[in-house]
């Protein structure tokens, strides 16, 4: 469903806290049905399988689950797909059509451990759950972290390769959840703001501030990024359980000044240059917002920081 940017403006002009709160009771409603439906699902299987592309809300949406879970009587454990990337020294790594490293392809994922480890937790036999390390891009035997499932407990392995049928395949019983930040943002009809725009300004902002890599690499990254979601996440979202939108109303204008600096570091010219011209003139279109009024719960957190939850 499109948000309207003209009751952005004026819930923000009228009651920023108000429309904050209406905003994350919205969210936390989606959390609520979905740990409910997990729930119904955990005597077919522990497993849930929470997928969705890049500056989704992964990370944070898992963790908000875990705690709507908890208030359930169910425990629940977060395990991310990254530390089941295989080292790249290991292995051919997949090209992109035009020869350059495939980071998104699915083949980076070490399959076989992955579906032998949702087999041990289905029974519930003890796994390791491997660590893998981006900075020495392998894993971290030392750091592998043992994990068993009680029946009251599941798992939550999240990760934009989540719903691919190699682990759907072989365990179908497990909750498949796809999440995306799909709302464009309207005025009379018009479009003002696209739903991947926010996605790439999370990314940005995120990729800046945590990650040393400032919007120059993000742009230059992003055309992959949305190749692979076409070929490798897309395809499988309609399997899901059940599908979440993680656009929340306030987020570009809480997001738009560190937006405004953080795109501001990409030379003209940089690829897709023209497309974020367009994004940051739509940015002057929203009405001031004040950041110290995101919760520190809130899924923003997990791109501007400032959070609970640790990344």
């Amino acid at each position: 469903m499109a948000l309207d940017l003209g009751y952005i403006n004026e819930r923000i002009r009228s009651d920023a806290e108000g429309y904050v709160e209406e905003c994350e009771a919205e969210y936390a409603a989606k959390i609520h049905k979905a740990a409910v439906s997990i729930a119904d699902n955990i005597r077919k299987s522990p497993l849930v399988l929470l997928s969705g592309p890049s500056g989704s809300g992964k990370t944070t949406t898992a963790k908000r689950i875990d705690d709507a879970l908890k208030v359930l009587g169910i425990n629940a454990h977060n395990v991310s797909l990254d530390d089941y990337f295989i080292s790249p020294k290991t292995y051919g790594m997949p090209r992109t059509p035009e020869g350059d490293p495939d980071f998104e392809s699915p083949d980076c994922i070490d399959w076989p451990l992955l579906n032998t480890h949702f087999d041990g937790l289905e029974t519930q036999c003890e796994i390791h759950i491997p660590h893998f390390s981006f900075s020495l891009q392998r894993r971290v035997a030392a750091r592998a972290e043992p994990m068993c499932l009680n029946s009251d407990e599941i798992a939550i392995f999240e990760g934009i390769h989540a719903l691919n049928t190699r682990i759907t395949g072989r365990h179908p019983d497990a909750f498949k959840l796809y999440i995306s930040a799909r709302s464009d943002t309207l005025l009379d009809g018009k479009l003002v703001f696209k739903g991947t725009w926010t996605r790439l300004v999370r990314r940005a902002i995120r990729d800046d501030l945590f990650r040393a890599s400032d919007a120059s690499v993000t742009l230059a990254m992003w055309a992959n990024v949305r190749r692979g979601e076409k070929a490798y996440i897309s395809p499988f979202k309609d399997s899901a359980d059940l599908q979440l939108d993680t656009a929340i109303g306030y987020e570009i204008p809480a997001m738009r000044d560190l937006a405004r600096e953080v795109f501001a570091k990409a030379p003209q010219g940089a690829e897709r240059y023209d497309e974020l011209t367009d994004l940051l003139a739509s940015l002057d279109a929203y009405a001031d917002f004040d950041t110290s009024l995101v919760p520190p719960v809130s899924m923003i957190r997990e791109f501007i920081g400032g959070g609970i939850y640790k990344y």
